[in-house]
């Protein structure tokens, strides 16, 4: 779609970038002593849905968790941070890619736990979907590399879909 097909005009990635923080607790571990994955989730979908609304500025509902890939464990009392931001914007929804890290306090560096792809798609009151009001544009070689891979993405949902998947 191009810059005209949105009603409001264009925003930039950066735009949407959400950014969470949380320190691993007691009531977010499992059996194992490590992050509850679906805490992880939760949170994910908390900072993803801001980074849509965010760009959209209207209702969102998260539809899909595309991708969500544990690469790592976090602990109790770890600090994880959670980075989000809009990645792709179609007719109704939007594709927003969400990076968890494991950050140390003492040094700042980080340590990606997870990476996760999530769909979201603008809704009205009855929560019927309606278009993005914005369209998204990337200011830099990498937020443009990852908005053409995006695309490939909301093709290969749209096969899945037709193969009922």
């Amino acid at each position: 779609m191009a810059a005209s097909d949105y009603p409001m005009g264009i925003k930039e990635v950066g735009s949407s970038l959400s950014v969470a923080t949380h320190m691993i607790r007691h009531e977010d571990i499992n059996g194992f002593n490590r992050l509850f994955g679906g805490r992880l989730m939760e949170w994910i979908d908390d900072v993803a849905g801001i980074a849509a609304r965010r760009h959209a500025g209207i209702d969102i509902t998260t539809a899909a968790i595309d991708t969500l890939e544990f690469k790592s464990a976090a602990w109790l009392n770890d600090i994880v941070v959670i980075e989000a931001w809009v990645t792709h914007v179609g007719r109704t929804s939007m594709e927003v890619r969400a990076d968890s890290y494991v950050e140390d306090p003492a040094t700042g560096e980080r340590t990606m736990i997870n990476h996760a792809y999530l769909t979201e798609v603008c809704v009205d009151e009855n929560g019927h979907p309606v278009p993005v009001p914005w369209g998204l544009v990337a200011t830099t070689d990498e937020q443009h590399k990852e908005c053409i891979a995006a695309r490939r993405r909301a093709e290969m949902r749209k096969v899945r879909r037709l193969q009922g998947f």
